[in-house]
């Protein structure tokens, strides 16, 4: 829940920085301020995903042991899954890393639910990628900045 309410305040805050960098005045090193900052709100949009996917995991394995309708796990029983495979469904599995939420049938086999956790996880490697490729780049550009010129001898 918590971060649902922080999303907002994170995009203001993107908002607020690439304003604050597109402004006169700037710092002179505002380029590697700006690729580390990135780099930390990469991974912390990483750390969001994670935790909406791990959210629903956990709603959907609270759904299928309260209740009395909760056998087998609702998030199985969707209305896209035909009643011939609803019959078999035996269990399920929760797994939180990474996010995701399986039904099993009788014979072994098991099927994604219908929560959908592709998009999470597919956001959580692309923000973490991108986390890390930043935080390269701002390293490699301030080593290159500290390095001294390069000095040519002539004769």
């Amino acid at each position: 829940m918590a971060t649902l309410l922080a999303a907002p305040v994170w995009c203001i805050a993107v908002v607020v920085k690439l304003v604050s960098v597109a402004l006169p005045g700037r710092r002179p090193d505002w380029a590697v301020d700006l690729l580390r900052w990135s780099a930390k709100m990469a991974a912390a949009a990483a750390v969001g995903c994670y935790l909406l996917g791990a959210g629903a995991v956990a709603f959907a394995e609270h759904e299928s042991r309260s209740g009395a309708d909760s056998s087998p796990a609702p998030a199985c029983r969707g209305e896209e899954v035909p009643e011939e495979i609803r019959r078999h469904l035996v269990t399920h599995r929760a797994s939180y890393f990474p996010p995701g939420f399986e039904c099993v049938l009788d014979d072994g086999t098991t099927y994604e639910s219908s929560g959908g956790y592709d998009w999470t996880n597919a956001f959580i490697v692309v923000f973490a990628g991108g986390a890390g490729a930043l935080a390269v780049t701002a390293r490699c550009t301030t080593a290159r900045r500290a390095r001294p010129p390069a000095v040519t001898v002539t004769a």
